[in-house]
This record gives structure tokens, C-alpha cells and sequence, in this order.
């Protein structure tokens, strides 16, 4: 089984507040004190916090009941009661909240410590000691704890990363990936080797860095759920550039690169907004000659054409792609 889980649903209770006291004081020589009753302490929150050294939401997967704990109820001599513990959910930056009954967002957690409340606690009570006056000196009550929140909510991880590929399965991107970066992902000659997304750190020159994702290969219909569909697509919607790949031996590369960008666009239209090149791969089987027969029917684009295998034109993207990033 993957240890990479991107989407869990768990149902979040805080705490209650706790009442307030209606303690009236009563000591030997002083027989009608008056209120002397603390506040309730504060529920606790549920509260879902960033963590850069997380990449999957697996540790959530099995925790489907979060319980933050209730406040206590106050004390005798104005004693404020305990607050509940708050319960402290860390997840992977890129991580967005939903409400699970109305697809709401609540939140996206993007920084390092960086904290969300989902459930808030109750407010505690107020005491009696807060309900005297010049009229009434004695009050005999005091507030109760305001109640706790609960509900489902939907926690969907999504890949932060500079560059996203995008590519139908066997289009050479988890190669690429292996040959740029220290990543190792899975690379066999079949559809769908890739199953959950890859980070690799590139390096680039004079010490500078970018982060590539592979993404799971798309397939036509992707954004009706096809295939893996909606599951990857999101991933692609944090990228800042995106690296369409099409194979050498495709049929039709214009087409293919057509089909992947109707792809993206009717699952969400921004997507196109976004910087893009194409990168033509596993092009070591071209000669010059079947290069310039296939520049003139491009899309009007940055292109390069590459091999990951054989180590041509990389650098080439390595340029194009750090140009992008920092126009």
C-alpha cells in the first residue's frame, strides 16, 4: 500500500466551555461574603497546523474521531477553571480545508507553523462574582460554557512545487524526473507506473534550485475522473510553470498537446493562465531533418526537444525553464 495519501475526511469535535461558579463565599468570621465564583475555562480548539517536514496525509488516515478536550468549570474563591487542551493537527504544506457537508474552504495551510481552527471552543462561563451590583449583591447564578463545534471536514493535500509535468502516461516524465534530480521514482514501460505524484529537487547553475513534480499521467477524460483523473489534477494547480511533455513517436504532438490542454482547462480554466513549455521527449530516434519536419507544426510555445536517456537537451530545458520561472 502507498504511504502517499492525499485526501482524508475526518469528523473534528472541540471542547465545551466550562460553567462558571456560583460559589458564595463563607468563612468563619465573614458569614455573608458574597459571589466568589470563577470563570469556566475555554474548550479546546481543533486546530490543523503546517508542518514542512510532512508530505502525506497518512497519519489522519487512521485517526477519523478528533476530540479536543472540555473546558473545566470554575472555582470556588474566583479560581478560573482549567481550559481544554487544543488538538493539534500537523499536515503538509499545500494541505486545504473543506467542509465536508457544504464544500466550503476553510482554509490552506502554505507556511511552515502556520495554524488553522477548524472547531473552536466554548467560551467558558462567567462566574457569579461578574453579575453583582449595587442592586443585587448576592447573585445566586452564573453563566454556563458556551457549547462545542463538530463536524466532517476534508482535508486535500496539493504539490507545492515550480514545475508540474504534464503528459499522458509513457510520455518519458518520471525518466526525466530520475536523470534531473535525485528523485527515483518508479519507470517501467507501461501506463500508469506512476500512481502517486514524485518531488524531485533540480539543480541548476551556480548553486541555484527548482522543484519538479512528476504528476501521474493524464488520459482523456481525465476531468470527468477518468483514468486517475481529478485525483492528480489537482497537484497541477499549485505549479507556478507547466512542462507538457509529448513523446517523439506520438501520432500527432500538436493534437496530443491540444487534448491535454482541453484537459486542464475544463477542470479548471485558471490552469491555462499559467506559463507553459513543451518539452519533445525521447527524441533521440530524430534526426535533424525529422526535428525541423515537426518544429513547423508546433504549438507556439517554448519548445525543446529532448532524451532523457540519452542525455540531449536538458540543459536546454534547464535553461528555458529557469527563464520562465524568473520572467
Amino acid at each position: 500500500m502507498s504511504n502517499f495519501i492525499d485526501y482524508v475526511k475526518i469528523h473534528c469535535r472541540s471542547g465545551k466551555g466550562g460553567a462558571g461558579s456560583k460559589y458564595m463565599r463563607r468563612e468563619k468570621f465573614i458569614p455573608k461574603g458574597g459571589p466568589a465564583g470563577g470563570d469556566g475555562g475555554r474548550g479546546g480548539h481543533v486546530i490543523i497546523k503546517g508542518n514542512e517536514q510532512l508530505w502525506t496525509l497518512l497519519p489522519l488516515k487512521y485517526r477519523k474521531h478528533i476530540k479536543a478536550e472540555h473546558g473545566d468549570p470554575g472555582g470556588k474563591n474566583q479560581r478560573h477553571g482549567k481550559d481544554g487542551s487544543d488538538e493539534i493537527l500537523e499536515v503538509p504544506l499545500g494541505t486545504v480545508i473543506k467542509d465536508a457537508e457544504t464544500g466550503k474552504l476553510l482554509g490552506e495551510v502554505e507556511e511552515h507553523g502556520q495554524e488553522i481552527i477548524v472547531m473552536r471552543g466554548g467560551k467558558g462561563g462567567k462566574g457569579n462574582v461578574h453579575f453583582k451590583s449595587s442592586v443585587r449583591q448576592t447573585p445566586r447564578y452564573a453563566q454556563p460554557g458556551l457549547p462545542e463545534e463538530e463536524g466532517w471536514v476534508i482535508l486535500e493535500l496539493k504539490i507545492l512545487a515550480d514545475v508540474g509535468l504534464v503528459g499522458f502516461p509513457n510520455a518519458g516524465k518520471s525518466t526525466l524526473l530520475s536523470v534531473v534530480s535525485a528523485a527515483k521514482p518508479e519507470i517501467a514501460d507501461y501506463p500508469f507506473t506512476t500512481l502517486t505524484p514524485n518531488l524531485g529537487i533540480v539543480e541548476y547553475r551556480d548553486f541555484k534550485s527548482f522543484v519538479m513534480a512528476d504528476i501521474p499521467g493524464i488520459i482523456e477524460g481525465a476531468h470527468e475522473g477518468k483514468g486517475l483523473g481529478l485525483r492528480f489534477l489537482r497537484h497541477i494547480e499549485r505549479n507556478s510553470l507547466l512542462l507538457f511533455m509529448v513523446p517523439a513517436d506520438a501520432d500527432d504532438i500538436h493534437n496530443e498537446y491540444k487534448v491535454l490542454v482541453n484537459e486542464l482547462e475544463q477542470y479548471n480554466p485558471e490552469l491555462i493562465d499559467k506559463p507553459r513549455l513543451l518539452a519533445i521527449s525521447k527524441s533521440d530516434m530524430l534526426d535533424e531533418e525529422l526535428k525541423e519536419e515537426i518544429k513547423k507544426d508546433l504549438p507556439e510555445i517554448p519548445s525543446v526537444f529532448i532524451s532523457s536517456v540519452a542525455q540531449t537537451g536538458l540543459m536546454e530545458l534547464k535553461d528555458l525553464i529557469w527563464k520562465e520561472l524568473n520572467s
